[in-house]
């Protein structure tokens, strides 16, 4: 037996993509937390709004979802995600650049909705493809 909320995760990957956020109120609760948000965010599904629309207007991020994991109080998504580089948010360097990063989110469920979110995104691989960082070098090996 799966997870309650699991319909009420894969909707919120389908509003961030499609940007039609009205699911949000049966999908999270009314006290839900994002640890993820780069700014501030008041809780619930007003907070989670903003930066979902952030995400999908302004990063213009869209999710391939490539691992759903479940237990009794937890959801994890492995998702592959591609987005467009923002001026305001990734530097000048950046705006219009496409870039892809891997993520991961980890959702505390409560019944069938969404109470708390942490997502773990890989930022700098995504600053690298689109010219903001350079690549790192590899580590010199030291002599044993």
């Amino acid at each position: 037996m799966g997870n309650a909320a699991h319909e009420s995760a894969l909707r919120v990957f389908d509003a961030i993509n499609t940007g039609d956020l009205s699911c949000l109120p049966q999908c999270v609760t009314a006290d839900f937390v994002d640890h993820g948000s780069p700014f501030p965010l008041p809780p619930g599904p007003e907070g989670y709004a903003q930066i979902l629309g952030f995400v999908h207007a302004e990063l213009r991020i869209r999710y391939e979802l490539l691992d759903v994991i479940e237990t009794d109080d937890r959801i994890v998504v492995r998702a592959h995600a591609t987005g467009v580089g923002s001026a305001g948010f990734h530097g000048p360097d950046a705006a219009g650049k496409p870039y892809t990063m891997q993520t991961i989110h980890v959702y505390r469920t409560e019944g069938d909705r969404l109470a708390e979110h942490w997502g773990v995104r890989d930022e700098v691989g995504a600053m690298v493809q689109m010219g903001v960082l350079p690549t790192p070098a590899p580590p010199v090996a030291s002599p044993a």
